[in-house]
């Protein structure tokens, strides 16, 4: 039986998703769950690996077993031996053709930015950190070059797997909401370090370090040391991973986080 889980979790105890031989992952910590409830070795397929300090809240993983238990035992259960930072929200059967990575057509990041003259301890790993006023229209401009498809050289850390440097970017909001701004990029998937360098170059914009047109040129460069800094991985969100009609995926639930209300309206789900 294949059997997809959906994952939340808190990236900040972790190394990233990735098992490492020294351990310390998400997917050291679900696997261990797992195998522990059932009581044999499983392995997982994830949709999307994301870094240290990154959390997921619409995660999909895959895995295969023979294993029969109804889909709230996986949960309870699985849930029953993780640590708190990670929680399963639901359990489905599987067409055997499902592929949580392979079968994904389109994948959803929020990135959750604080603007303060000081930054809020209360808000440590879970929001990145500006200390002066960005200029949202000009990062909203500068954004506009990045929509469709394009190669993303210029934002592919040095380490990413990726086949191919070419990726169809479908949306990036930018909204403010009080002393936060919340970003959105939906794209068919992304390179590695992919949205942290994009918005370590939004924010160069929004400062006024670089004109509005500097977006596209360093696009068009494929040139990654002519784009800004990588910038934090604290407001890095995983938040939903879709897939075709014919695999039951649920939705991925997004009211557990408190700003959630931002991308609440109709058009956000768009």
């Amino acid at each position: 039986m294949r059997l997809a889980l959906g994952v939340q979790y808190d990236g900040r105890p972790f190394r990233g998703w990735q098992s490492q031989r020294e351990g310390g992952t998400v997917q050291d910590e679900l696997e261990r769950a797992l195998s522990t409830f059932a009581q044999m070795p499983l392995k997982t397929v994830v949709a999307g690996r994301t870094d240290t300090g990154v959390h997921g809240l619409g995660q999909v993983v895959h895995l295969d077993t023979e294993l029969e238990r109804t889909e709230f035992s996986w949960v309870r259960g699985t849930n029953a031996f993780l640590p708190q930072a990670i929680a399963v929200q639901w359990a489905r059967p599987m067409p055997e053709p499902f592929h949580a990575r392979f079968s994904a057509f389109e994948r959803t990041y929020f990135y959750v930015l604080h603007v303060s003259p000081v930054r809020s301890a209360m808000l440590a790993g879970q929001a990145g950190w500006v200390h002066t006023p960005l200029e949202l229209d000009a990062m909203r401009q500068a954004a506009a070059c990045l929509i469709g498809t394009h190669d993303f050289s210029a934002f592919r850390s040095s380490q990413c797997q990726a086949k191919t440097p070419l990726k169809h970017v479908h949306q990036i909001d930018i909204r403010q909401h009080g002393n936060f701004i919340h970003f959105r990029f939906r794209a068919n998937a992304f390179l590695h370090h992919m949205v942290r360098n994009l918005m370590g170059c939004l924010i160069a914009v929004g400062r006024g370090r670089y004109p509005v047109e500097w977006l596209a040129e360093v696009l068009e460069s494929r040139e990654r040391r002519l784009a800004a800094p990588t910038f934090m991985p604290d407001g890095l969100y995983l938040a939903q991973v879709r897939y075709p009609e014919i695999f039951p995926v649920p939705a991925a639930t997004l009211t557990s986080v408190p700003w959630s209300a931002v991308w609440s309206d109709p058009a956000s789900s768009s």
